[in-house]
């Protein structure tokens, strides 16, 4: 056992090493661009929405997941684009929030030498707006849109460990306001050899804004995060651990006229906190940095799907309430077959709303 433990460590070492470095040295570079951003003062909200169904269901970013004909595994985490993807066509439909829509169409593409590649379009059309001026006298309707291209790519650098990487250009146009910004994903796999543990560290959306609304630059939701997937043995359930914002630790928003919340708003005295109050904190922020994911598989056929987001938790929840309207957490289910894959998902985000995201995968 001992043997075949240090045989699997030193298979295509010099490989492996490459890949850890260029994982480093990605750290490295983009750490500065992640301190200077500010909670709330970041654009482009297309960019952090999941891309299909299956992700949303499960409460995640991204899926570390071996799913070599799942075309929306690879829209998210170009590291697990395959070649199964060669003439497969995947769509995407999100009914948001007031006559708002999100959706994307994906194309994949296998060329053998040079690995392979996913084509996708992204848009989100918040609808249709009344306009005022100054003298609030109405100036008509317009409207609001985000449109994105994107072209992905994943390698396997061997039977475990495959790379990726997304250029994703955006579009924003807000009435007579536009934007335009580039964006990169940049993500490393890791697959075990009986294809029951899947891990990836991901940078995403690292870039910047080339043209802006009105000459004030805002940054991209940045972030660097790492997840995980375990299928049981002999059960069948995966689940699914991500870890994201690595580069940053305070996510909660804090009153800038009262930061700590040291005193009362309406009394002015100080607040007399207890003695744990300190462990709380951490756990709390601790806490915000997580998502959490179950899928339960019937035959390899069909799927029910579960997932929780303590942050979305505290931040959507209305006072005084509890969390009747179960904010933070999604659900969802899958079907397989061998001719398409189709998922359905609900993510609650605060009272009353709660979008529903619909994907459709085949082969043409």
């Amino acid at each position: 056992m001992h043997c075949k433990f240090i045989m699997l460590i030193g298979k295509n070492l010099k490989k492996r090493i490459v890949l850890i470095a260029a994982i480093l040295t990605f750290n490295i570079l983009t750490t500065p661009l992640v301190s200077a951003q500010v909670a709330g003062l970041n654009t482009l909200s297309l960019l952090k929405m999941p891309s299909s169904a299956h992700t949303a269901a499960l409460g995640v970013n991204y899926l570390p997941l071996f799913a070599p004909y799942d075309l929306n595994v690879g829209l998210d985490n170009p590291s697990l684009i395959s070649p199964h993807y060669d003439r497969r066509l995947t769509l995407n439909y999100v009914g948001l929030f007031s006559g708002s829509n999100f959706g994307s169409v994906a194309y994949g593409l296998d060329t053998r030498r040079l690995g392979a590649f996913l084509l996708s379009f992204h848009f989100n059309s918040y609808g249709r707006f009344q306009g005022f001026d100054e003298e609030e006298i109405e100036q008509g309707t317009f409207g609001a849109s985000d449109v994105a291209l994107s072209v992905a790519w994943g390698m396997n650098i061997d039977s475990n460990f495959s790379i990726g990487a997304s250029l994703r250009p955006v579009l924003s146009q807000y009435e007579s306001y536009t934007a335009f910004a580039l964006a990169l994903n940049v993500a490393g796999s890791y697959i075990s050899d009986d294809k029951r543990f899947a891990a990836t560290v991901q940078g995403r959306n690292i870039g910047a804004q080339l043209a802006t609304f009105d000459g004030t630059t805002e940054y991209l939701p940045l972030d660097i995060s790492a997840a995980i997937s375990y299928k049981v043995t002999k059960a069948p359930f995966r689940f699914f651990l991500e870890l994201n914002n690595l580069t940053r630790w305070q996510l909660s928003y804090n009153d800038p006229l009262n930061a700590e919340n040291e005193t009362d708003p309406y009394t002015g005295l100080p607040i007399e906190k207890p003695w744990y109050d300190g462990i709380s904190k951490i756990l709390d922020q601790a806490m915000r940095h997580t998502a959490i994911g179950l899928e339960a598989e019937i035959k390899n056929v069909f799927f029910i799907r579960l997932g929780y987001r303590y942050r979305q938790t505290m931040e959507m929840s209305a006072n005084n309430r509890t969390n009747i309207n179960f904010s933070g957490f999604c659900y969802g289910f899958g079907l397989r077959t061998k001719k398409f894959e189709f998922s359905f998902a609900r993510r609650n985000y605060h009272l009353g709303q709660a979008p529903n995201y619909l994907s459709l995968s085949f082969k043409i």
